[in-house]
């Protein structure tokens, strides 16, 4: 199962990129597949539309499911991608219940 990672970057320290990693590598390890918005990089002159863009065509394209962080409800760009989720089928959970369940949510 493939999963997309949201939470919240903007504004935290490092863009909370370690978190992104961290959770990266717990998910990986039950078997996902993970799409870490934290590992495409960051592109000279894209301002937040251009990443909420690309993190958004990941997310469409590519997902089954996507796994949130902590704090995610205060991410302008987490709460679109939750609802873009919901309204496409996908399931949505914390890290929890993700790693409760292993890569068999499929």
């Amino acid at each position: 199962m493939i999963l997309y990672l949201s939470g919240p970057m903007s504004g935290l320290p490092d863009f909370n990129y370690p978190a992104f990693h961290a959770m990266a590598s717990q998910l990986r390890t039950r078997g996902y597949v993970v799409i870490n918005p934290a590992e495409s990089g960051t592109p000279p002159g894209w301002e937040y539309a251009d990443y909420l863009r690309h993190d958004l065509v990941q997310l469409v394209e590519h997902a089954e499911g996507v796994a949130l962080l902590p704090g995610w409800r205060t991410s302008r760009g987490s709460r679109v991608e939750v609802m873009v989720a919901e309204a496409l089928g996908l399931p949505v959970a914390s890290l929890n219940q993700w790693m409760t369940h292993g890569s068999e949510r499929s």
